[in-house]
């Protein structure tokens, strides 16, 4: 089955939390703190295989998490870092995060790796929290938080050759005698509904061939299965335009032949740059007195193209028409990616001012702090220790989040809410 689009969710892993120890040893009555870092959590980490042609695996699975880091330990031991998921896609794939809309990166290449999702950072243990002041700490740092987002996945198969045309125009036949592809073939239009793709050998070298589903009028507006279809021909070197030269259903093959090339137009300009070569199908059904072809071929070689008469039921003029294609591929330079965008990646700067701003609100009579740095040192906060709340109170003070709360209306015996917990404010 092929798949072309899916949506799914990731979640990085969240940073271990600092250790809190102190050493204890015979003949080491002070022996200080000992407690160690946090681990990272995993990254989500998207890479392209070169063995993947679809994103059918992502129909059934939906949500990916990446491995918490490990808690620190005493003795000054570090957590373990969380394991980073490594979840594989086809060549081509582009990832879009779906809160924005930004392309966040368009895997072009095999081997390509992109981290959509970085863990959270290891909390510090409470070795790091001694001063000359403070011989003892009694509390340490929590872990970072993990990354959460939803991203949409979409392939744009990569292809050095795209076969284009109406439907019914021999496009999957043409593929079935250059290829060992065995794409189904019958007698009515959208028999193929899905991209094929094949390798041709010729001389001494290949190259990859799609048979994209045939395309009608409209198609650029999504006519059809137009923008299914079309978006597959995007990062394809050349096109292989098959026009049905006998008008075996009654259309005029210069028509056929416009109006395809109007669609590519329509939906992108680049397409309707791309080198073509142009293949005469159904040559053989065409009368010695039928002069079809000789005025396709006039129309197409007054536009500066290459045209071939073929019929790729019989495997008429099939290797002239390849070998024409590999010669054209052999001058064109690879296709470049799509640009892309850098997407904006929550927390990532734990010194951006959004990540330490303190908000301050009123929810009915409670006074609230909100803020993502003040959640990590809250979530750090050892309550039954003096000096870790002393810390606590001098951020909240620090940040401009007391002042705030006056301002609003904190009066002494008010009730402060950060996240489920309330305190009563004290000048004292």
């Amino acid at each position: 089955m092929f798949v072309d689009r899916a949506k799914i969710s990731i979640k990085s892993g969240k940073g271990g939390d600092g250790c809190v120890s102190f050493r204890r040893e015979p003949y080491v009555p002070e022996g200080g703190p000992d407690g160690g870092d946090g681990g990272k959590g995993g990254d989500i980490v998207f890479v392209a295989d070169g063995n993947l042609r679809t994103l059918m695996d992502f129909r059934y699975k939906k949500k990916y998490e990446a491995e918490n880091g490990q808690n620190g330990m005493r003795k000054k031991r570090f957590g373990k870092n969380g394991e980073n998921l490594v979840i594989n896609v086809p060549p081509g794939t582009m990832v879009f995060d779906e809160a924005t809309g930004y392309l966040m990166k368009d895997l072009v290449n095999s081997g390509d790796r992109f981290v959509a999702a970085k863990g959270g950072k290891g909390g510090k243990g409470n070795v790091n929290f001694k001063t000359a002041v403070r011989q003892a700490p009694n509390f340490a740092e929590a872990g970072g938080f993990p990354k959460e987002r939803t991203v949409l996945l979409e392939l744009k198969l990569i292809a050095d050759v795209g076969l284009v045309g109406f439907p019914n125009a021999g496009k999957s036949s043409l593929l079935s005698v250059c290829t060992s592809a065995k794409p189904k073939i019958a007698a009515y239009h959208f028999t193929t509904i899905v991209p094929n793709l094949g390798v041709v050998q010729i001389f001494d070298t290949s190259f990859v061939m799609a048979d994209i589903a045939g395309i009608i009028e409209g198609a650029n507006e999504g006519a059809g299965l137009g923008h299914e279809f079309l978006k597959h021909v995007e990062r394809t070197k050349l096109l292989i335009h098959v026009v049905d030269a006998a008008a075996t259903e009654g259309r005029d093959p210069i028509g056929d032949f416009e109006k395809i090339n109007k669609e590519l137009k329509l939906y992108s300009e680049n397409l309707s740059k791309k080198h073509q070569v142009v293949a005469a199908n159904k040559i053989d059904l065409i009368g010695e007195e039928d002069d079809k072809y000789a005025r396709l071929k006039t129309h197409v070689e007054e536009r500066g193209l290459k045209i071939f008469p073929v019929s790729a039921q019989l495997n008429i003029g099939v290797h002239e028409l390849l070998a024409e294609a590999a010669t054209q591929l052999d001058r064109l330079q690879a296709v470049k990616s799509d640009e892309t965008y850098d997407c904006p990646d929550i927390d990532s700067n734990e010194y951006d001012e959004g990540y330490r701003q303190v908000r301050a609100s009123v929810d009915n009579g409670v006074f609230v702090l909100e803020g993502r740095q003040l959640e990590k040192i809250f979530n750090s906060t050892n309550f039954n220790d003096t000096g870790s709340l002393r810390y606590l109170y001098k951020y909240i003070e620090k940040s401009g989040a007391l002042e705030n709360l006056k301002s609003i209306g904190l009066k002494e015996g008010g009730t402060v809410r950060i996240k489920d917990f309330e305190f009563e404010y004290t000048e004292d």
